[in-house]
């Protein structure tokens, strides 16, 4: 057989399509040879598919695992039927392709996929645990990364969890680097979050002291987080389903004036006009969160003559890797955080 360096030989249905979009994949964790087998150690479900499943089995764990393994048994991915999203792995490196000789890779690496989970071939043995608090599933199991697949080695200065946390989230903040510039306005709506907070001091770092950056949330612990540690100049708490509430609180906090761009890191549905509506025109959109509507934004911004550029959160940029790991390197305070929420 021919091998598809994207793997379209693994697709089984429908057929012609890449594996993201494909409703089912080959599984079998016999790999060609331009591909490299990982023994998983843990999942970390997508924000949006994982409050997802959680409300699904309303918050019941053993129900949250059986309808993960139904998902990978029906699909030969991990990715959740509604959100349509995925998430990441962590795990060693079993076998190498020998066409992927020449990699800088051994077995027995320990690396984390920096590619969707939805298009991940994964077969799981057993759920060993769900840490509901942090959307990770740590399990026995085994997955496949095609030649395309982009990863990043696990660094000998933290723990995995930790950067597995960081890693997971890697294009927001490389994505922010690339957008903000100094004396910029930025609204992060869903800031308490792991992506909300790597974005906020991406862009903290980059207005510089002309520029104001507004983070929203929901919990007052989360608004003391970000004001304490410099994570934002203001922070405005509101509802993201209450577009018009939340851009007045917006605004107010940005000296009455719209947004040059917004970031949308929220996990929940129907976040869309919230994010449009605060941002000047020519103003930038930036939906991070796999749980928008691209339908709802496009129109919505339509239907009240909004022409802001909207960007598709991408979950890769060349380097965001390295941008996000040294985030905390260089900020304590944020890498505390995470190691206390997140580890």
């Amino acid at each position: 057989m021919k091998l598809c360096k994207y793997g379209t030989n693994r697709v089984l249905e429908p057929q012609g399509v890449l594996p993201q979009a494909a409703q089912k994949i080959d599984n079998n964790m016999e790999i060609y040879d331009n591909e490299i087998l990982i023994d998983v150690i843990s999942l970390n479900i997508d924000s949006a598919s994982f409050t997802q499943l959680k409300g699904e089995a309303e918050g019941d764990e053993t129900k949250i695992g059986a309808k993960i393994m139904e998902i990978v048994a029906e699909r030969g991915k991990m990715q959740n039927p509604v959100t349509g999203s995925g998430g990441m792995l962590i795990g060693k490196i079993a076998k190498i392709g020998k066409d992927l000789a020449y990699r800088n890779l051994a077995v027995g690496d320990k690396i984390a996929t920096l590619v969707s989970l939805s298009l991940t071939p994964l077969k799981i043995e057993k759920i060993n645990a769900i840490q509901m608090n942090i959307d990770r599933v740590d399990v026995t199991a085994q997955a496949i990364l095609f030649e395309t697949g982009i990863y990043a080695k696990l660094p000998e200065d933290m723990t995995q969890e930790l950067a597995l946390a960081a890693l997971d989230v890697a294009g927001a903040p490389a994505q922010t680097a690339k957008m903000v510039k100094p004396g910029d306005s930025v609204l992060v709506l869903g800031a308490g979050g792991k992506s909300g907070m790597l974005c906020c001091y991406e862009a903290m770092r980059r207005v510089g002291p002309t520029g104001n950056v507004v983070a929203m949330c929901r919990s007052d612990a989360d608004r003391d987080k970000l004001l304490d540690n410099g994570l934002a100049h203001a922070v405005i708490q509101s509802d993201v389903t209450r577009p018009i509430e939340l851009m007045d609180k917006a605004l107010a906090a940005n000296g009455g004036h719209e947004f040059d761009i917004s970031i949308n890191c929220v996990n929940v549905p129907n976040s869309e006009m919230a994010s449009i509506m605060p941002v000047r025109d020519g103003g930038t959109v930036y939906f991070f969160s796999m749980a928008v509507s691209f339908t709802k934004a496009a129109l919505g911004a339509e239907g009240i003559g909004k022409d802001v550029n909207m960007v598709i959160g991408n979950g890769y940029s060349r380097g965001h890797a390295e941008i996000t790991l040294a985030q905390l390197r260089e900020s304590a305070e944020l890498r505390k955080i995470f190691e206390e929420r997140y580890v």
